[in-house]
């Protein structure tokens, strides 16, 4: 049987951003919109985002996740084109999102992530909230949080909650007795050297892995490539992050990639491997990295 393939993309920050009203561009947007118009607009680029996924839909996964950051400044008019593009990438079953801190950026829109993208970051049971929620594809079970919450200018802050970390160790536990390959998508990466980019309640997570453990994280948010290891019940557990989906290479950011992971089970347990796939110079994607996780 072949291995069932998750692809993983981050960070598309969909462009071009539509022109704000006025009245929209009060407080933290004001400095975000100043930052689009004289650097990102530069780096983040549609050709780029559309050329990443064409690839990415042709290595043909069984399923795609997204991890957060799909609008720029949560405008109300960025939403609609937000949601055409992910249906474009395909349906939700085949897609599940989560937000990042750029669909929460302001409170007056924190909600429209939700009520714009419910198909695809349904569980499949019904819950009382969105988050903790668990899809079950192939034999993964996907667990994804939300991390977005509207934070002061300046600060890229992530947070859980306590609610969410309660529920989170329920969905764990219950996990732990079950043979799934489980896979924890979460926007934010659980360490940061950046302070007002962190993930101010890693350390509650990192203790609901110890204890209970998934076989793979993965997250988005700093716009780069990575690898982390952190400590689970039976092993180190790998958290992988990717860079913007719709970047070129600047300064030292790299250029927009996606990963693939092929999960399967092999008489000594289950068995990860991880390929890269990057953006070139010429607008073409190549594979730059295969390597075995777990």
């Amino acid at each position: 049987m072949a291995p069932f393939t998750l692809a993983h993309l981050s960070d598309p920050h969909l462009p071009p951003l539509p022109r704000p009203r006025l009245i929209e561009l009060a407080g933290k947007r004001a400095l975000g919109y100043v930052n689009w118009a004289r650097n990102r607009h530069k780096y983040q680029r549609r050709e780029v985002l559309d050329a990443l996924v064409t690839d990415m839909n042709a290595q043909g996964p069984d399923h795609i996740a997204v991890t957060g950051d799909l609008v720029n400044l949560a405008l109300e008019a960025e939403f609609a084109p937000a949601l055409d593009w992910l249906e474009g990438v395909g349906p939700p079953d085949r897609v599940t999102a989560i937000p990042g801190n750029h669909d929460a950026y302001v409170s007056a829109t924190r909600q429209r992530f939700g009520e714009t993208f419910l198909n695809y970051i349904a569980g499949d049971e019904p819950a009382a909230s969105f988050f903790p929620a668990v899809r079950r594809r192939g034999p993964a079970a996907l667990i994804s949080l939300s991390t977005a919450v509207p934070t002061a200018p300046l600060m890229a802050t992530g947070t859980l909650g306590r609610d969410q970390l309660a529920a989170l160790a329920e969905v764990l536990a219950r996990l732990s007795t079950e043979d799934v390959f489980r896979v924890l998508l979460v926007h934010h990466p659980l360490r940061s050297k950046a302070r007002h980019k962190r993930l101010t309640d890693s350390d509650a997570l990192l203790a609901l892995i110890r204890l209970h453990g998934v076989e793979l994280i993965l997250h988005g948010h700093d716009h780069v490539h990575s690898t982390m290891w952190f400590e689970g019940p039976n092993g180190n557990v790998p958290a992988v992050g990717v860079p913007s989906a719709s970047a070129l290479a600047h300064g030292r950011y790299p250029a927009a990639a996606y990963n693939l992971f092929a999960i399967e089970k092999d008489n000594a347990g289950w068995r990860c491997e991880q390929t890269v796939r990057s953006l070139d110079h010429g607008l073409q994607v190549r594979q730059i990295k295969h390597v075995r996780l777990v």
